[in-house]
């Protein structure tokens, strides 16, 4: 039995790590306990024969110099020493009869180039991009400031005031999702390119706004060196605090004497002790077999029995011996002939090259990924509790069928490849039903954002929860801030001043 230290972390996912680093900045001595062989959680990046089969991230908040979120990423040792990349549009979209939406971050060349397709929807594309602008002064970070048990009145007329130019703006477009904006355009094409401009149609439209603003500011990019390079930086910096990780040790119980937390139980029967644990894992792991559904906050229940959505994905990640770096960065393809992925018909199929970051592949050669939004239940009904190998999966020969017609010959020239389905994620991250972020932020879910979800327990003292399962939507900034907030609510439980030493 290892001696007792002030913190236990489970997890070392990127709220793990923001814990931890918040921990011993504040004086605190922490572990992180992570089941996995190297940090990341969802955040995630194989390294494979000189090819980064990357998985984990599309965009990053936060690299702006005095932008919403930049000041997390320097406390916690990500800039400057991680340079990010920018590019000045999202993505495209193709049409099956050959139509193609680019999404300009910059609203004047969207707004032309969007009524070049479809002039008779001017008036309607003309407020979209109107909308685009008004939140480029818009903090997503506002509610992140401080933990929302610890706001004040005078906190909240503060955010009040911030929000107050923009409530028309988020009661418009906060209350549409990209599905619903779709069906307001005239043009067949954008009536069904539209709701996939941001990658899933549920999303509120504000926040598909915000983050075309974000871009638009320089404060969204992709971190040089992908996924491992920005949570090495994470870790690098949490170990230069004094903070210790274990790796490939599984948490099977965290322990408890009366009503409080005192540690954690690895499989392998060695004991953490700790005078408070912070769960950043899984939310339902920890709620239904860490803690074995006992001190259960009936609004955790009732959101873990009911059917809210989860946002999970098909992946097939390649590197291969062909120069695609002319390629465009992300593109959809919407599908004249749906394929039959996991039993269910798919419309539309995703692509990225990752030629923003050449050295992610080795010179001449290139990463991309296809990539799907598939709902887990399917994978589930297909496979039960698992699926074969990924080289014999016929999803995956149906996209390598897709793609060696998009680019004929490819099938030859692939190198290495990389295959996540929803049921691999589960099994490799822990997350719930293969959710890449927890509780799918869509129309429905916005208020939950808001309020927030539960991160301490009726009944049981020196625990919390942090993470995408306390913060719908997900996100890597809103993951950090949750490991910093927390820690800023500790160090006022312990009459001490937060720092960020």
């Amino acid at each position: 039995m290892a001696d007792t230290t002030d913190i236990v972390i489970i997890g070392a996912g990127v709220a793990g790590l923001a814990a931890g680093c918040y921990a011993q900045m504040n004086g605190y001595h922490s572990r992180i306990i992570e089941a996995q062989a190297g940090p990341g959680g969802s955040c995630w990046a194989d390294w494979q024969q000189g090819y980064c089969l990357e998985g984990g991230l599309h965009y990053i908040f936060g690299n702006g110099p005095g932008q919403p979120f930049h000041s997390t990423w320097e406390e916690l040792g990500v800039v400057p020493q991680i340079p990010f990349l920018h590019e000045d549009y999202l993505a495209q979209l193709y049409g099956p009869n050959g139509e193609v939406l680019t999404v300009h971050s910059d609203t004047e060349i969207l707004a032309e180039h969007m009524k070049s397709l479809a002039p008779q929807d001017g008036k309607l594309i003309d407020q979209f991009c109107k909308g685009v602008r008004n939140f480029k002064d818009f903090d997503l970070s506002i509610l992140q400031q401080k933990p929302k048990s610890m706001m004040t009145a005078a906190d909240w007329a503060r955010i009040g005031r911030q929000v107050l130019p923009f409530v028309n703006s988020l009661g418009k477009w906060g209350s549409l999702s990209l599905q619903d904006l779709g069906t307001k355009f005239k043009n067949p094409f954008l009536q069904r390119a539209v709701p996939h401009m941001f990658s899933w149609p549920e999303v509120p439209v504000m926040v598909g706004m915000s983050l075309l603003a974000y871009l638009d500011n320089g404060n969204a990019g992709f971190p040089q060196g992908g996924s491992l390079a920005f949570v090495k930086a994470i870790e690098q910096r949490y170990l230069a605090l004094g903070g210790e990780i274990y790796y490939s040790t599984p948490v099977e119980q965290i322990l408890l004497e009366g009503d409080q937390a005192v540690g954690v139980r690895l499989i392998d029967q060695r004991e953490y002790r700790a005078k408070r644990v912070i769960s950043a894992c899984d939310g339902r792991q920890t709620l239904f077999h860490l803690l074995q559904g006992d001190y259960l906050h009936h609004r955790l229940e009732k959101i873990y029995k009911s059917d809210l959505p989860m946002y999970s994905q098909f992946q097939v990640c390649l590197g291969v011996n062909r120069d695609l770096s002319a390629e465009p960065h992300w593109t959809t393809y919407l599908l004249e002939e749906p394929l039959t992925i996991a039993g269910a018909p798919q419309g539309e199929i995703g692509l990225k090259h990752y030629n923003i970051d050449p050295s992610l592949a080795p010179p001449g050669k290139s990463v991309l990924m296809a990539l799907m939004t598939t709902p887990y239940r399917h994978w589930q009904a297909a496979y039960g509790e698992g699926h074969p190998p990924a080289d014999e999966l016929p999803e995956v020969e149906t996209v390598l069928d897709w793609l060696n017609q998009r680019y004929p010959g490819l099938r030859n020239d692939i190198e290495v490849m990389q295959v996540r389905t929803p049921l691999s994620h589960e099994r490799t991250t822990g997350n719930w039903q293969g959710s890449s972020c927890g509780w799918l932020l869509t129309k429905d879910t916005l208020p939950m954002m808001v309020q927030g979800i539960p991160k301490r327990l009726p009944g049981l003292k020196n625990f919390a929860m942090i993470g995408h399962w306390t913060e719908p939507g997900g996100s890597v900034p809103i993951a950090a801030m949750s490991g910093r907030n927390l820690v800023y609510e500790l160090c006022h439980e312990d009459s001490k001043a937060f720092t960020l030493i």
